[in-house]
């Protein structure tokens, strides 16, 4: 293990989160709130400090290996969200270290999920921080690192892999840097024009800047105690929408468009999968709500699409309480929380990639059950699957399933019904946020205990890291020098 250059990574981590801190820093000066000023400075310092001294002395090894790239990134994301927590317990917002620890976890996995009953309560500048997390951990905080700092090819590659979800990580161009560079970017520039949309629909600025991280992180912090229902405006619900999808998408597929690559974008198969079933559920709920909104069916096409959006993508903004609607409508919004956006974007799930190939695999098995001596190759994006991708694949979804039932048997102690205990997982560890029961769109994570909590967080980090990296984090053998 490199632990010279792990540390120099976390180093560096640190002061980048440091500069973060500067930004809610600025929106508390300019709303007078200098109540929350020690909180800031006194975290900020903290990270500089740190930050300086891992980073006095350059490492002479600066190869990482995979296992090295894996471990930092779990390594970093738990450090990260410990130390944002910090602003929150010092300024009393979130005086207990476990529940703010649990709204950070939430902010920079993009999940979603808090413990907060009253949001409109907390300073502005504490508001922007919470809703900042989701827009600086939707692309990955690493790979903002790695757009920063100037690594070699060898050293960063497993970095990246690590941290951008779906089940493979592909370079845009020879340099991992310069991928991390376009990626956000376009990320940038996505970010931009939602703001602008909505303050030409008349949003204030913070509330468009707040809800423009959420979307764009695929986050879905609410500033409101009812999230986007607050402002019952149909031009705000479709442009989220609409975004919401937009950033659910394979990032790549914007840079083929740059390029204008327009048939390798139209050729996608998981982009084909995604839409296809985002139309078939928002189908689906709007025929099946229709008598909730007096069979109204753009009322219920409105409410059906931006409830989808939020869920499929995993961002968990809400314009209605779902919690009220039909169970069949219920179980479709329960059932696309699995699947999740796609691999390559912001939004967390199981990914729309993995949905297909396992459906693929399994009507290939099928057919070779009636046709034993045929011979098929599994093929996804019109190319031959390897069979390492495969077996990656089905790891994945061991390792998924092992967890979601520890985490759900540890959260029934605190004896809560099993739709709030299943949801709950659910949500954390697909990064969705609000659930069914307790923790629903009008109800809070606050109930549960601290142990669950925890738990909850390992799940939100777990899922947003696609599990193998913090899995990592427990193995002994991971951390010998050779």
């Amino acid at each position: 293990m490199n632990y010279a250059m792990i540390f120099y990574l976390i180093g560096n981590l640190f002061k980048v989160e440091a500069g973060l801190l500067l930004l809610p820093l600025l929106v508390a000066a300019i709303y007078g709130e200098s109540a929350t000023y020690p909180a800031f400075a006194l975290t900020i310092l903290l990270l500089l400090l740190l930050g300086v001294l891992l980073t006095l002395r350059q490492p002479k090894d600066r190869l990482l290996r995979p296992r090295e790239g894996f471990f930092i990134v779990g390594l970093s994301w738990v450090l990260l969200s410990a130390f944002g927590a910090l602003p929150f317990v010092f300024s009393g917002e979130i005086p207990s270290f476990v529940d703010a620890f649990f709204e950070t976890v939430s902010g920079f996995t993009t999940t979603g999920a808090s413990i907060l009953t009253d949001v409109e309560a907390m300073s502005q500048g504490m508001l922007f921080w919470r809703s900042f997390t989701h827009w600086v951990g939707g692309m990955g905080v690493l790979v903002f690192v790695l757009a920063i700092l100037p690594r070699s090819e060898a050293k960063t590659l497993y970095v990246m892999k690590a941290e951008v979800p779906g089940p493979t990580c592909d370079k845009l161009v020879a340099k991992v840097r310069n991928t991390a560079l376009i990626l956000y970017g376009i990320y940038l520039v996505m970010t931009l024009i939602l703001i602008l949309l909505l303050l030409l629909g008349g949003m204030p600025l913070l509330d468009s800047l707040l809800h423009a991280f959420g979307t764009a992180g695929t986050g879905g912090f609410g500033i409101k105690s009812n999230s986007v229902e607050f402002y019952n405006s149909p031009y705000f619900e479709g442009v989220i929408g609409v975004f919401m999808i937009l950033f659910g998408t394979n990032f790549n597929l914007y840079y083929y468009l740059l390029l204008g690559n327009f048939a390798k974008v139209f050729k996608s198969e998981e982009l084909r999968w995604y839409l296809g079933i985002i139309a078939a559920a928002v189908g689906m709920i709007t025929i099946n709500i229709l008598p909730l909104y007096g069979y109204n069916p753009l009322r219920s096409f409105r409410y059906a699409f931006f409830q989808v959006s939020s869920i499929i993508t995993t961002t968990g903004f809400t314009s209605a309480d779902y919690g009220s609607w039909p169970v069949f409508s219920q179980a479709i919004l329960i059932m696309i929380m699995f699947f999740g956006a796609m691999a390559g974007s912001t939004g967390g799930g199981i990914k729309i990639s993995r949905v297909a190939i396992l459906c693929k695999n399994a009507l290939r098995s099928l057919r070779s059950m009636v046709f034993p001596r045929s011979v098929r190759t599994l093929r996804f994006e019109g190319k031959p699957l390897e069979h390492s991708a495969l077996d990656g694949v089905h790891c994945f979804l061991t390792a998924y399933i092992i967890l979601f039932l520890g985490s759900l048997l540890v959260l029934s102690v605190d004896q809560f019904d099993h739709v709030s205990n299943l949801t709950a997982v659910a949500a954390c560890f697909n990064n969705i946020g609000p659930a069914l029961g307790i923790c629903g769109p009008v109800g809070s994570y606050a109930p549960f205990s601290d142990l669950s909590k925890l738990v909850l967080s390992f799940d939100m980090l777990a899922g947003r890291l696609e599990i193998f990296p913090l899995l990592m984090l427990f193995m002994p053998s991971v951390y010998r020098r050779r």
